[in-house]
């Protein structure tokens, strides 16, 4: 039997405990889940595309499953090049879905092929955001309760390297 392949595609800026959450649901679904991070061109990133891509890296490696790549460029060649079945898509409110679901019918036009599979991370995950994080730190309040120990240090030495609160 064919082993199954997924994406889980974002900007993980930082990745957060909902997006871990997600990582962790898909490892249980799919042979491979490749998380895909993106350079981020439309948007203006805290961390570097290697800062990002290091910590995610870190954060996955007790899921033997799970890589961590960059891309660039549209979604769809990711995929496809990886021979994908799926996209994985968070969604954490209702807010997120109707945008999702426009995304998902985009790239089902683009990729007829590959299924997006929209995951819930716990209850506990789904309100946080990445922006919120960014914010938070920023602003020098407490992220620990929302990201990793691994992330919260490195928000706290950049917020620092960036001379704010």
């Amino acid at each position: 039997m064919a082993r199954v392949i997924a994406v889980y595609p974002g900007t993980f800026d930082p990745m957060t405990l909902g997006h871990e959450d997600v990582v962790h649901r898909a490892a249980q679904l799919f042979d491979q889940v490749i998380v895909a991070v993106a350079a981020g061109h439309h948007k203006k990133a805290m961390f570097t595309l290697q800062e990002r891509i290091d910590m995610a890296r870190e954060l996955v490696k007790a899921f033997p499953q799970v890589q961590v790549e960059s891309f660039s460029g549209l979604m769809r060649d990711f995929v496809v090049a990886r021979g994908a079945k799926a996209m994985v898509r968070g969604l954490r409110a209702v807010t997120d879905f109707d945008y999702e679901f426009q995304l998902a019918g985009m790239n089902r036009s683009l990729m007829p092929h590959v299924e997006t599979v929209f995951l819930t991370p716990s209850d506990k995950y789904q309100f946080i955001s990445s922006t919120f994080v960014r914010e938070i730190a920023v602003l020098g309040g407490e992220v620990d309760k929302f990201v990793s120990p691994i992330v919260a240090q490195r928000l706290a030495d950049k917020v620092r390297s960036q001379g704010t609160p």
